[in-house]
């Protein structure tokens, strides 16, 4: 198992670096337990070379591999797209993530049109010196989907300035192990395969999209998905799925309605 921690910070002995250092610990105690073999590698994003996206639209157009900015944006995609599972944590500046976390997050909108990490299982974390965490979760949330991850959890801490790692641990633990194992089973019983039904309702409405939409701009989304296979209209989901008839059914209803509206 392989687990890519994403951290929206520059500071590796702050909040959510400790955060995400003490869920990292409690992953590998699970993997141990199993007899199993976890590797976790963290990636502090204020540490990589993410340039400010400039809205020029090449990685729509033409590929995200003909991007002008030569940053190491690809690499960590590339980082991305081996994992098995990836823990995604931001602290909050002004009720929302990061600058950095923001911009990696544009940087990768090309995802949005051709959903790379679908079936990827994604825990979220923000940690706040006190207001609410709610909104950067959201943000987060929004975008994991758009790029059809399947998001396992997410947990907010309230940290103050800078906590001690001691007592964030004696604060914290039963959330912290809690947020582990919802992440390492879920790759573990490859849940995944169980989509929600607003991930399978938005897969119809991007499925309609794509079967409608014809413009040169629009080019490489539609070969991508027509690769993919996923225009064809048996097609439920981006990757097989367990999910009951009943759900399916009613996910595609409510997508094919709300297309009519939004494509």
């Amino acid at each position: 198992m392989k687990i890519l921690a994403l951290v929206g910070s520059y500071r590796k002995n702050g909040n959510t670096a400790q955060v995400v250092d003490l869920i990292a610990e409690e992953l590998q105690r699970a993997a141990a337990r199993d007899c199993g073999a976890l590797e976790i590698e963290t990636l502090y994003l204020g540490h990589h070379d993410i340039r400010l996206c400039r809205g020029c639209r090449v990685c729509f157009d033409r590929g995200e591999e003909k991007c002008p900015l030569k940053d190491d944006l690809l690499a960590i995609k590339a980082k991305i797209i081996e994992a098995d599972g990836l823990i995604v944590a931001s602290p909050i500046y002004v009720d929302d993530v990061s600058g950095t976390m923001k911009n990696w997050i544009d940087r990768l909108a090309h995802v949005c049109h051709r959903p790379e990490f679908a079936g990827k299982c994604v825990t979220l974390v923000a940690t706040t010196g006190g207001s609410p965490t709610g909104h950067a979760v959201r943000t987060l949330q929004t975008a994991m989907l758009s790029w059809g991850c399947y998001v396992v959890g997410e947990a907010g801490f309230k940290t103050g300035a800078l906590m001690d790692r001691g007592e964030i641990q004696a604060r914290y633990q039963g959330r912290i192990e809690k947020t582990a194992a919802q992440l390492y089973q879920a790759i573990r019983r490859a849940e995944f395969r169980k989509p929600s039904f607003y991930s399978l309702m938005v897969f119809k409405i991007q499925q309609l999209s794509r079967r409608r939409t014809n413009s040169p701009q629009d080019a490489l989304d539609n070969v991508y998905w027509e690769e993919q296979g996923w225009t064809d209209p048996r097609r439920e989901f981006y990757i097989d799925h367990d999910t009951s008839r009943a759900k399916v059914a009613f996910a595609r209803l409510s997508g094919a309605v709300i297309a009519r509206f939004v494509t």
